[in-house]
């Protein structure tokens, strides 16, 4: 087992996990940064709709906005932090430094868009890439960078902490801390151990545990399961909100269709072709997220249909064709002209409100432990997100805690022991079982603990994950580590925690709706 040492580990690469390196290594931090895949595969690359900034003299209606979609539960503190962190965090490095070619008018000047929930427009884009486009600039900006390693196709096994890991018994009664992790080499099969001073959590989020997600493959709250393991507090998971619109047709991907268009006069309609919105919330297809995947569900139900539609009728094919070029392509390689005819749409999992518990400088109740981006969850989207806070939430969480950890690296004094050696198993799993478990995982959580829940489908959601649990166990603890059980591991330790959260709560607010199953 070889040993890596650093002031900082990152474990994910995506905005938040990229943005945090850049900030730690030009504040003297030398950084290791893991990504499952490519430095572009990534649920931020995805990001189709734009990022908040809000330059307006009323910030307040920002702050309004994001309280009022997350149902009156949002944490008043981190909503005042990102509305007046957020802009200067988006203009420091996305505008001033690396010049995100955003959409501007004909006179240069920023175009400005509006999604659901949202009472202006106020967020900026770049066509419907635009998270692609951020994440390209700062991949290229991260890769320039020397003090950062990106070691791409590495995947964290398991947290390091002084009472779990180190040879000194004596290391068992001091506070609970981390100082590193067991890290699989994929392309070599080896597990080596990387320590740090700093370890940051940036695995992005879970949508992967249900059968129709937008997330990309993988994504089954890595973070999440990491730190449960190692007694990290986790907060507001059963707050999983679910995108109302993504493609849907038989035997194709789903992909996202994003909220913008709605925002510039699509709108939902039926198999009938009724507007169906127009009567269950004063903004119609513009509603909250949660509220409008909450309608599908209904309309699907009451109708038998397998989908509903998204009507562009009211947008001229050119702006479609300018505006919005890569969903229009997308489309069109599965047989929809969305000039000619509405998208069908079905809702998917989309996004965590809740994640590992951090204050606003990205740190948990785990000494040297942050968690910044969809993993963490400071209480900013209470029970359900405003759209396009995502992006903004990546850049300032990975601001303060990159600031926070520099200080305190500066300050303080670090035990860093080595670990005890990893011990190979070199039994491989059987591929058949890892994708059955992943889809019985999946479906249960799909038709169980999914846009609408009961007592009764969650307690049968339980019966069914510990069981499968169990049988996880039994193989991890047997078979030599993969990517794929450490995927697997993770995501039926994470569907437990969201079954277990939503059970705890009978009250439906936001992306949880519970009915009584009596």
């Amino acid at each position: 087992m070889k040993t890596i040492t650093t002031d900082c580990l990152v474990i994910g690469a995506g905005l938040a996990g990229s943005a945090y390196a850049l900030r730690a290594a030009r504040l003297g931090l030398n950084v290791e940064l893991l990504s499952l895949d490519g430095p572009l595969v990534a649920n931020s690359d995805w990001a189709q709709g734009g990022i908040i900034y809000e330059q307006s003299a009323t910030p307040e209606k920002l702050a309004h906005d994001i309280v009022e979609a997350s149902d009156g539960t949002a944490n008043p503190q981190a909503v005042e932090h990102l509305v007046r962190e957020g802009p200067l965090a988006v203009k420091e490095l996305l505008l001033d430094e690396l010049d995100v070619a955003f959409d501007r008018d004909a006179r240069g000047e920023l175009e400005y868009t509006r999604e659901g929930g949202h009472s202006s427009r106020r967020i900026i884009h770049a066509k419907d890439m635009t998270g692609h486009a951020i994440l390209q600039n700062i991949v290229a900006r991260v890769d320039a960078t020397p003090a950062i390693t990106r070691r791409s196709g590495w995947v964290a096994v398991d947290l390091l902490t002084l009472s779990h890991n180190s040879e000194s018994p004596v290391d068992r009664y001091a506070p609970l801390t981390c100082y590193g992790a067991y890290v699989l080499d994929a392309t070599t099969g080896e597990v080596h151990a990387i320590i740090a001073k700093k370890t940051v959590l940036a695995n992005g989020g879970l949508g992967q545990i249900f059968q129709h997600s937008t997330n990309q493959p993988g994504s089954v709250g890595h973070g999440i399961a990491m730190a449960y393991r190692v007694g990290a507090r986790l907060i507001d998971l059963e707050y999983v909100q679910f995108h109302p619109t993504v493609f849907f047709k038989k035997n194709a991907p789903r992909f996202l269709i994003t909220e913008a268009l709605r925002g510039e006069g699509a709108v939902l309609v039926n198999a009938k072709g009724e507007r169906f919105m127009d009567g269950r919330h004063p903004l119609g297809s513009l509603a909250p997220r949660d509220i409008v995947s909450r309608a599908i569900h209904d309309e699907l139900a009451a109708s038998g249909e397998p989908c509903v539609f998204l009507d562009l009728s009211a947008l001229k094919p050119g702006f479609i064709r300018e505006r919005f070029p890569n969903i229009a392509a997308r489309c069109e390689q599965h047989g929809v002209d969305i000039t000619r005819e509405p998208i069908p749409v079905v809702p998917a999992a989309h996004f965590s409100c809740g994640g590992v518990h951090t204050d606003l400088a990205g740190r948990t109740n785990v000494r040297h432990l942050a968690a910044i981006g969809e993993t963490a969850c400071t209480g900013l989207h209470g029970a359900n997100r405003l759209a396009s806070t995502s992006l903004l939430e990546c850049l300032t969480s990975a601001k303060f805690t990159a600031q926070a950890d520099a200080a305190d690296i500066a300050a303080g004094e670090f035990r860093l022991p080595d670990p005890r050696p990893w011990r190979p198993v070199l039994r491989d799993a059987d591929p058949t079982l890892i994708r059955q478990d992943l889809q019985l995982l999946r479906s249960t959580m799909w038709n169980y603990a999914g846009i609408v829940r009961s007592p009764k489908r969650l307690t049968r959601a339980r019966r069914i994950l510990l069981e499968l649990r169990e049988e996880i166990q039994s193989f991890y603890r047997d078979c030599r580590v993969t990517r794929e059980l450490i995927e697997l591991r993770n995501a039926v330790q994470t569907a437990l925690l969201v079954v277990h959260a939503a059970s705890l709560n009978p009250v439906s607010k936001g992306c949880h709706y519970i009915v009584d199953s009596e």
